[in-house]
């Protein structure tokens, strides 16, 4: 296997323009925020939050100002609301888990989008092992959420119902505010979570306004370091810890807080909200610039998910029949152009992506995906160059493989 991996790099010898647009899966993270966090590995801020001495009083001050930050971002009332965890994965097993463990005996149903990301539609599927149960909400062919259809599902027994701000994969933005008042109308004690990991950094994103209950955020969605996510819980709230362990500064996430990383997050939040609508509109400007020129130059496509204000700005999901999407991340690849797929194989998974199938996708057309997500720090140039680079590698696969055919 190691031999494999060192044979495909060096096949990536002499690459001279790299763009990344893996986004959803990992990122570059900016000079500014290495920078930023460097000094509290080891010149300052460097103690345990918790403990009486400099080191520690300096950590403590440090991490008290990034709650501040960030609640203020997501306008949260206070920084009592925020809990930092290890990433976004974590925050929504603490969202789901600990407040359902906390409403039991209130309820047993939990309510979901059948497009939600892994890490809430397989926390709460697991949540039945527990004795609850879990509904799906169907999605139209843009991603939406069937509002009636959740309104349907809404009863006594409902204690919880998350559906993400944005959707991770198709850009969808869903309609969280009407969602919350059918909710509430439907059920006053049912809390409702939002996974807003693709929302925060590009979109409006307002926690008191929405009237959301629980909130998640995801600091490598914004270009902030991996290993490092956030929890929004309404004041008032009960929750239940799910893991033990020595408490710090935190009541709901035990161990040493890891403070270079909330600096990193924080950082990461400046730089997304300092010019937020000329960063928004940049992205906006290059997605569009990338699909257009995507069907421009090729036919047999179908693009995944809404278009214009309904998407976040950031994402493009295009499915290209009679090219399978990992051959294609490959090919790309060795051209310095860097996406993911919604192919079985690179998902490390035997199955397509739900959220495509869940919006009419075929198999195949599923499997023929690429994601891209781009940021602020792409450029005219770079998009010129995927779309002189993609043209070629599909056109390459398909005289390879021919028609694939749509089942």
């Amino acid at each position: 296997m190691v031999e494999n991996v060192k044979a495909l790099l060096k096949l990536h010898e002499g690459i001279k323009h790299e763009v990344y647009l893996d986004n959803e899966n990992s990122c570059i993270v900016p000079q500014e925020v290495v920078d930023a966090m460097l000094p509290y590995f080891n010149k300052t801020a460097y103690g345990n939050p918790t403990l009486t001495h400099k080191p520690g009083w300096e950590a403590f001050e440090v991490i008290m100002n990034s709650f501040k930050k960030i609640s203020k971002y997501i306008g949260a009332k206070n920084l009592e609301e925020i809990t930092f965890t290890p990433s976004e994965t974590e925050a929504n097993n603490q969202a789901i888990m600990g407040s359902c463990f906390a409403q039991k005996g209130k309820g047993k149903k939990i309510v979901i989008s059948e497009i939600e990301p892994i890490n809430v539609l397989q926390v709460a599927e697991m949540m039945q092992k527990y004795g609850f149960t879990t509904q799906k909400i169907p999605v139209n062919n843009e991603g939406f959420v069937n509002l009636e259809k959740l309104k349907e599902a809404v009863d006594s027994e409902t204690i919880l119902v998350s559906i993400s701000s944005v959707n991770n994969e198709v850009g969808t933005i869903q309609p969280i505010k009407e969602a919350v008042d059918i909710v509430k109308a439907k059920n006053p004690h049912a809390l409702f979570h939002t996974d807003a990991s693709d929302a925060y950094g590009r979109i409006p994103l307002n926690v008191q306004n929405l009237n959301v209950d629980l909130a998640t955020l995801s600091s490598y969605k914004i270009q902030g370091p991996r290993g490092m996510g956030a929890m929004y819980l309404k004041s008032g709230i009960n929750m239940e810890r799910i893991l033990e362990g020595q408490i710090g500064t935190q009541k709901l996430w035990p161990g040493v807080e890891n403070t270079p990383l909330i600096v990193g997050f924080t950082k990461a939040s400046e730089l997304a909200f300092e010019n937020f609508e000329a960063n928004t509109t940049k992205m906006r400007t290059l997605r569009d610039k990338l699909v257009d020129g995507i069907f421009n130059e090729l036919d047999d496509l179908r693009f995944n998910g809404p278009k214009g204000d309904k998407r976040s700005p950031d994402n493009a999901n295009v499915s290209i029949l009679r090219a399978e999407g990992e051959a294609l991340t490959i090919e790309l690849s060795l051209s310095g152009v860097y996406v993911s797929s919604g192919s079985a194989c690179s998902r490390r998974l035997l199955q397509p992506s739900h959220v495509l199938v869940a919006i009419g996708r075929h198999y195949s057309e599923a499997h023929g995906s690429i994601l891209m997500k781009v940021t602020r720090a792409h450029t005219e140039e770079d998009i010129a160059y995927v779309l002189k680079v993609l043209p070629t590698a599909v056109n390459r696969i398909r005289g390879i493989v021919g028609s694939t055919g749509v089942d």
